[in-house]
């Protein structure tokens, strides 16, 4: 079994995933030579290697530190990668990410944050809570914080918050102190085959969680009587039936003022800037870990009011009275519906266009139905050709099987000419939605939208 104390060299094939990068932080951060090797150079790859990571970008034996003693690589490389071939057949030691993880879930106090969507929001916000209080925690997260810039910290406190990923079910590898589960929803159907197949991979990681450990799920997931924990505490954004809820919610400037209840407690007047309804209900889970770990309600509180979220988590691009524009990771049919909605219920009268890239084949083929009615929220969409990310084409999936059911205007552009495109267009409220490159374009829209303004 792998010991992380007594590592000193690590190569990571895959570094400039969010998730793989977040691990390499943690072992450059304990003066452990960390190496690496991705596909392309990313503004994140950058700056790995500025914090002294030696990263290349060629699938070349030669190139990789042969002296490293232990191997991590993501699921996202295939098993035909020459680097993972070589150290698998010279006897390293190699391991996936969720190999890591599982070791600092049972050398620490973890909180793990599962779920289809919201995880990533969650575990940003509690992880920002437990700094911001003085309490203390080292975070794992899958996006990068705004306060922050970055998807790690460390902390002396033996407490670790890690974004639990149900992609090729390695979150069953944690175990966890405080679970918290968000959502159960139907995806990664190319892994799991069936929803229910899926849904029990959720129950699964609730039966992972350590003797005495507590289960934070939200109030009214399918299945949620076979959810097992010693503790369990209920969330919602406002069912009273739930233990922890939200009240007197009022729309402030582009986010939220609401009270918290909590079981024997209430924290009034509690103060989101951020837009999405979504997120008080986030903001709910996460004040209810602070609240179990006995963090002080004042301090939860202001650490909330100071919260600037995630990147590319309904982040605004462009704020003003007469152009809103935001861009989000959306790429889920749900994701999508909470997106629009909240958008449109805090810019109401402004006409909505949703820019949306479709992520994997296979994803639009198992849920373009879906997609398609989220989408026919908007007032006008524009779609993006299917970002393939780790598949291959499959004959008769595209953008078009999207299309082909939206209720509303649609147009499907090349990524190229987006900004052309938009040039013709009033957006008063623009998002852009997808987990693929869409984000290369929030600059060049944001610039193009304040050159219109002028």
């Amino acid at each position: 079994m792998m010991d992380l104390n007594n590592i000193k060299r690590v190569y990571f094939i895959g570094i400039g995933g969010i998730g793989m990068s977040a691990i390499a932080r943690f072992f450059n951060e304990k003066k452990i030579a960390v190496s690496g090797y991705d596909r392309t150079a990313t503004p994140l790859t950058r700056q790995l290697e500025e914090e002294g990571m030696k990263i290349h970008y060629t699938d070349d034996i030669e190139l990789a530190d042969k002296e490293a003693n232990l191997i991590v690589y993501t699921p996202a490389i295939p098993a035909t990668h020459s680097e993972l071939k070589w150290f698998r057949e010279n006897g390293y030691e190699v391991v996936k990410r969720s190999d890591v993880l599982q070791e600092i879930t049972r050398s620490l106090f973890a909180i793990t944050v599962a779920g289809t969507h919201g995880k990533t929001t969650v575990s940003t916000m509690i992880a920002y809570i437990l700094t911001d209080s003085g309490y203390g925690c080292n975070a794992f997260l899958g996006g990068i914080s705004v306060n922050y810039h970055k998807n790690f910290w460390s902390s002396e406190k033996g407490v670790a918050v890690i974004e639990a990923d149900e992609y090729d079910r390695s979150f069953l590898k944690l175990s966890p102190d405080i679970a918290v589960l968000t959502a159960m929803d139907a995806d990664h159907l190319d892994i799991y085959g069936t929803p229910e197949a899926m849904e029990e991979a959720f129950i699964q990681y609730t039966h992972n969680i350590k003797p005495n450990g507590t289960l934070i799920a939200k109030f009214g997931l399918h299945r949620n009587n076979e959810l097992a924990a010693p503790n369990k505490l209920l969330y919602s954004l406002q069912n009273d039936v739930a233990n922890a809820y939200a009240e007197n919610i009022r729309m402030n400037n582009g986010g939220y003022v609401f009270d918290v209840v909590l079981p024997g407690k209430r924290i009034e007047n509690v103060e989101l800037h951020l837009g999405g309804m979504h997120n008080v209900e986030n903001a709910i889970a996460a004040i209810s870990v602070a609240q179990i770990l006995g963090i002080d309600s004042d301090k939860i509180k202001a650490a909330v009011s100071t919260f600037k979220g995630i990147k590319r988590r309904f982040e605004y691009a462009v704020k003003s009275d007469d152009q809103v524009y935001v861009d989000d990771y959306a790429h889920h049919p749900e994701e999508l519906r909470a997106l629009i909605n909240s958008a449109k219920a805090l810019f109401p009268g402004k006409k909505a266009t949703v820019i949306f890239q479709p992520h994997l084949f296979t994803r639009t083929r198992d849920l373009a139905d879906g997609f398609a009615e989220s989408l026919s929220l908007a007032d006008e969409v524009i779609l993006l050709p299917i970002y393939p990310a780790r598949e291959l084409p499959i004959e008769g999936v595209s953008s078009e099987m999207i299309a082909s059911k939206i209720k509303v205007p649609v147009t499907i552009v090349p990524k190229d000419k987006v900004l052309e495109y938009l040039q013709t267009q009033e957006t008063p409220l623009l998002i852009t939605a997808g987990a693929g490159d869409i984000d290369q374009l929030k600059d060049p829209i944001a610039a193009l939208l304040q050159n219109n303004k002028k």
